[in-house]
């Protein structure tokens, strides 16, 4: 076993598939000095051709990485901030997504689409600091948050060896999780799958990337009165809604944390889905920004607008005290 960092493993995944697989490249904005600490070592050992240091155009190249892709290439594109996916959401959900779909299968795009670091980070305010996973996750292109390092590298070489568009977003709120990680086991993690951090038997508590973190947080909190079930979905779309139903079924009660709006948010269709097919003994809860948010500049505003631990602990003990 190893200290791995969440960070870490992140460059190391990449670093790995680089040197594993000659059509895995990389393009982004200040990526030849790793400015983002992920691309550390890549430029020197590869060259410029395979570590593209862009210009400031995303929506240039974000289509370049369609074409590559349609070429036999797998770009990895590195977003310095989060909020930059809205500039190219037509690319990837109108074009690279659908390119598949649209030839039956004979075209193939390969693209990974890597926020490393979405959410909040302190004072950087309303346009650097969106979880905008569920947009992706509604037009079916594949979506992934992972929570811990391990699930971090292997969800990131699962991605770039998949032949759609998939979308990693790594919250900045888990860069700097460390745990202790067998390195001979690290390999890909597969699309679709969850993972229980945590089992119980009261109340299900499914959380979305970072947050992982301060569900098991509250479980511990509240373990001498409540047992609590933390469950990781990994991967928003597919979403495993049969390891969802298995924890649910088992503790009839469910919370959903997740670091983005209210409305229509990832939240709302997990709770939805679990209403209409799985076995709820008391109505669910959800503890999420609040519709319409945006974070504000100063800490404590930001801090205002996101979910808490304090808030999931009280929704948490109000859906185990409630009955039908």
């Amino acid at each position: 076993m190893a200290r791995l960092s969440y960070l870490k493993a992140l460059q190391r995944a990449l670093a790995d598939e680089m040197a594993r697989d000659e059509s895995v490249c990389v393009l982004g904005e200040d990526i030849g000095v790793a400015v983002n600490n992920v691309t550390t070592g890549l430029l020197a050992k590869h060259g410029p051709a395979r570590v593209v240091d862009t210009p400031l155009s995303e929506q240039a190249f974000t289509s370049f990485a369609t074409g590559a892709a349609l070429a036999g290439l797998r770009p990895v594109i590195e977003f310095q901030i989060p909020s930059l996916l809205f500039l190219v959401f037509e690319q990837i959900a109108n074009q690279a997504h659908k390119f598949s779909l649209m030839t039956g299968g004979q075209a193939k795009v390969p693209v990974t689409y890597f926020v490393p670091g979405s959410g909040s980070r302190s004072g950087w305010a309303g346009q650097h600091s969106d979880h905008p996973y569920g947009l992706f996750a509604h037009v079916g292109v594949k979506t992934v948050v992972p929570a811990t390092p391990e699930d971090a590298y292997g969800l990131f070489l699962t991605a770039i060896r998949d032949d759609d568009p998939v979308v990693l977003f790594a919250p900045a709120g888990s860069l700097g999780v460390r745990g202790d990680v067998d390195m001979d086991g690290l390999g890909p993690v597969p699309l679709g799958v969850g993972r229980v951090h945590r089992e119980g038997t009261d109340v299900t508590v499914v959380a979305v990337g970072h947050l992982v973190q301060a569900a098991l947080g509250v479980a511990e909190q509240l373990a001498d009165q409540i047992s609590v079930e933390v469950f990781d979905p990994r991967s928003l779309y597919p979403f495993d809604w049969a390891g969802l139903a298995a924890s649910v079924n088992k503790t009839g009660r469910l919370v959903v944390v997740d670091d983005s709006n209210r409305m229509c948010g990832i939240a709302g269709e997990i709770l939805a889905t679990a209403a209409e097919e799985m076995r709820l003994t008391v109505p669910p809860k959800r503890v999420t920004r609040p519709d319409g948010a945006v974070l504000p500049f100063a800490s404590e505003l930001d801090l205002a607008v996101q979910p808490q631990q304090d808030q999931l602990l009280t929704a948490v003990q109000e859906v185990y005290k409630s009955s039908r």
